[in-house]
């Protein structure tokens, strides 16, 4: 991991393309701004962690109604 200091108004370059703004810092608060491509998927983390819960969910679901059509059409 790379640990940055910057102050409000500085920026962060990842890559060519994705800049990450400081908009302002309050006590232990911190506004970001991200510019990045539309392809780019940005999301706070604990929202993607739920997101990849989830997909888990389903696909656990999905398997399990897969398994059970099959063990009607056996019988």
């Amino acid at each position: 991991m790379l640990a940055l200091t910057r102050k409000p108004g500085q920026q962060i370059m990842i890559g060519d393309n994705i800049i990450i703004h400081v908009v302002d810092v309050q006590g232990d608060n911190v506004r970001l701004g991200i510019e990045a491509p539309k392809a780019i998927k940005i999301y706070r983390s604990e929202l993607y962690q739920a997101i990849v819960e989830e997909n888990k969910k389903a696909v656990a679901s999905s398997h399990e109604n897969v398994d059970l059509a099959n063990v009607l059409k056996n019988k």
